[in-house]
């Protein structure tokens, strides 16, 4: 069984009478992308180079990353555990972030689609 469109159309207000070209258009959704990409872009790019970084430690520089710092833990195996430290940190901070500057913009566009005045 399939479903079929109502042949009266969308009803105004309703999801799909809205016009979402003009919504991604808008200044606010414009400046909620720009306030999205200036803080995702650069997070990613950093944390890929301290990947990189220390994936190229472990390749070519033993000599360095077996130096031990207390007991059998060595410069290696402190940097690997700072890559999942460094994971929760960047989620931390991504979650201050929307917090403060994505959700009320995401809320005040969503709230103007719905209606309004709900």
């Amino acid at each position: 069984m399939s479903t079929t469109e109502d042949s009266a159309g969308p009803t105004p207000g309703s999801p799909d009478s809205t016009d979402w070209v003009a919504v991604q258009s808008s200044p606010e959704f414009t400046e909620l992308r720009r306030r999205l990409r200036t803080f995702v872009f650069p997070m990613a790019g950093l944390f890929l180079t301290w990947y990189v970084l220390y994936v190229l430690l472990a390749d070519y520089a033993h000599g360095f990353m077996s130096t031990k710092l207390v007991g059998n833990v060595n410069v290696g195996l402190v940097l690997g555990l700072l890559q999942f430290a460094s994971t929760f940190v960047i989620t931390a901070l991504y979650v201050r972030h929307a917090n403060r500057n994505l959700d009320p913009t995401a809320e005040k566009i969503r709230h103007e689609l719905e209606g309004g005045d709900a």
